[in-house]
């Protein structure tokens, strides 16, 4: 349930009629009542955590410049939070993750978000922030231009939401129970789906599969979302090309592919012309991971039927990229750039205030006392770590109410700019070296100056294993993406690399499997943001950590109080 409200400005209606930027700005209000919803998939019926009794979740359509407000009552038996993925420049009170900016909602309560979306167009999401029950509480943010504005490409003919995802058939939750108290890899997901529909190659789905029906000659522009837990997803439609157009809320110079490799945490806009003979084509989604677990490498698929075509004529299959490919995805994540001129394209910073070399990975931790760890390794649990700080969330008060008022205790500001020890990161002969392996849990941030300038090298490792690619979210902020590369990072030989001109600007990297990637942005808004790996496995395990913006120097630039609903622990 929605309503708009126009936002007229105060300025007189003869200025109004001259601005229509002012005259756009909208309040946009949804409605989220989250409860248990039974479907059924996979020959079963199963219940599940659910926004509206929808699954995918409700679509939120704005237009750059209005304000979103959400009011989400919680009556599922799970505390939640709602994260708006990619929104950048709100409040850290509207952020949502639990136990960084508030406290989860707790069953049969409520909390309203307000916040307004600025400064993006394209695709971005919300999805639950708490425990893996972004699995099934998620849905797709649509942010086009403000009234009498235009993309800077050719309007389309329909636009088109494509959420990528996995199905469980069990409950999530004792997914996530299950991972943890074994101390091993997760519980492999048993289907992928595409807006929220597993298709023909999987049991009892043949009459589940998505269908876009389409016109000969249109174009379309489909905003692909991965919103996934725990894996990285390629995307094809049989026989057609597609030209990205924009990735996670800003725009690219186009660029034409007959394959896509989405990471969790990203979108990616594309357009797509029916141009081929009239007919039934399938898109099709399966698994990017250089190391799969057994039952993994799936394909799901939908349609994309043409007015016209003939129902009896099978349609066209195509051929997905090896579940190994690192090659076609790093050339397809690497060859993505911004576009210059296009609407609020920000040019890249030059003077860096802070640099960090920070290193992602797996790790071990000895077994808690309430695992098992009978799929651990050595007796111990798995875990992860960036720069050998392994992440561990508060309890009592969320990490942004202790920023504000000053409580100590919360978190300490300890995170390290670089890791404890130098060694050659990707060399898989240290993957069980007994002095790496093991990492320290702590609840640890990097303190940052007001508007200062941050340069963050994301570096893989081998501990454990080499060929985890971790895609690392931002939140709060969007980055640009300077350089990747495989290998250990050499400033020397990388740096003069940098693409300072036209980079692509992410909230959410892939970091290379066994290499590198270098981002940059400003940290211009006050408060406590949360930087992970959109692996929830890794993320439960600890590969997370937070900066704290200090405040600046005026009223405007300092946190703002905490809204008089948030959430108590």
């Amino acid at each position: 349930m929605a309503k708009y409200y126009l936002l007229l400005p105060l300025l007189g209606f003869a200025l109004t009629l001259l601005c229509t930027d002012f005259a756009s700005a909208a309040i946009v209000e949804h409605w989220f009542n989250v409860q248990n919803l039974t479907v059924n998939r996979l020959c079963k019926e199963q219940v599940i955590t659910a926004v509206n009794g929808r699954f995918p979740g409700p679509t939120l359509t704005v237009r750059e410049g209005d304000t979103l407000i959400v009011h989400v009552f919680n009556k599922s038996p799970n505390n939640l939070a709602i994260h708006w993925h990619g929104v950048s420049g709100l409040s850290p009170w509207a952020d949502g993750p639990s136990m960084i900016t508030q406290c989860p909602i707790r069953t049969g309560h409520n909390y309203t978000y307000k916040f307004n979306i600025t400064k993006h167009e394209g695709t971005l999401f919300w999805h639950a922030h708490d425990a893996w029950l972004r699995a099934t509480v998620f849905g797709a943010i649509i942010v086009r231009p403000r009234l009498g504005h235009s993309y800077p490409f050719p309007k389309p003919y329909r636009e088109v939401p494509i959420l990528l995802g996995e199905w469980w058939n069990i409950s999530i939750i004792e997914a996530e129970r299950l991972t943890l108290e074994s101390g091993g890899p997760p519980i492999v997901n048993d289907a992928y789906f595409i807006n929220g529909l597993l298709g023909d190659t999987y049991p009892c789905s043949v009459d589940q599969m998505f269908r876009l029906n389409v016109k000969q000659g249109k174009t379309y522009l489909l905003r692909i979302v991965n919103t996934g837990l725990d894996n990285n997803l390629f995307f094809k439609i049989a026989n057609h090309s597609m030209t990205v157009v924009g990735i996670d809320g800003a725009y690219t110079t186009p660029y034409v592919t007959d394959v896509l490799m989405v990471a969790l945490g990203q979108t990616t806009d594309v357009l797509v012309t029916a141009n081929q003979p009239v007919g039934s084509y399938y898109m099709a989604s399966s698994l990017y991971d250089t190391i799969p677990l057994p039952g993994e490498n799936t394909t799901t698929r939908g349609l994309i039927v043409y007015e016209g075509a003939n129902p009896s004529v099978a349609p066209s299959v195509p051929v997905l990229p090896d579940s190994h490919d690192t090659n076609t995805t790093h050339r397809f994540q690497s060859n993505l750039t911004g576009l210059p001129g296009s609407p609020h394209f920000l040019p890249v910073p030059l003077e860096v205030n802070e640099r960090m070399f920070v290193t992602t990975g797996l790790a071990l931790i000895p077994c808690p006392p309430s695992y098992t760890c009978n799929n651990g390794i050595m007796g111990n649990a798995l875990s992860s770590s960036m720069n050998n700080k392994s992440f561990v969330p508060p309890r009592g008060l969320s990490m942004m109410e202790a920023f504000y008022y000053n409580v100590s205790g919360i978190y300490t500001t300890d995170f390290p700019d670089n890791p404890p020890k130098v060694f050659d990161y990707v060399n898989t002969s240290i993957s069980f070296d007994q002095s790496l392996i093991f990492t320290e849990r702590s609840t640890s941030v990097k303190k940052l100056k007001f508007n200062s300038t941050v340069e963050v090298v994301l570096q893989d490792t081998a501990i454990v294993t080499l060929g985890n690619h971790h895609p690392i979210h931002l939140h709060g902020f969007s980055f640009h993406v300077l350089a990747q590369g495989f290998g250990n990072y050499d400033p020397v030989r990388d740096s003069p690399k940098f693409n300072l001109i036209n980079p692509p600007y992410r909230n959410t990297v892939l970091v290379p499997t066994g290499g590198w990637t270098v981002v940059r942005f400003r940290a211009d808004n006050p408060g406590v943001w949360f930087v992970h790996c959109h692996l929830d496995s890794h993320m439960s395990w600890g590969m997370a950590m937070a900066f704290v913006v200090e405040n600046g120097p005026t009223p405007a630039t300092r946190a703002s109080p905490p809204p008089p609903d948030l959430p108590k622990c």
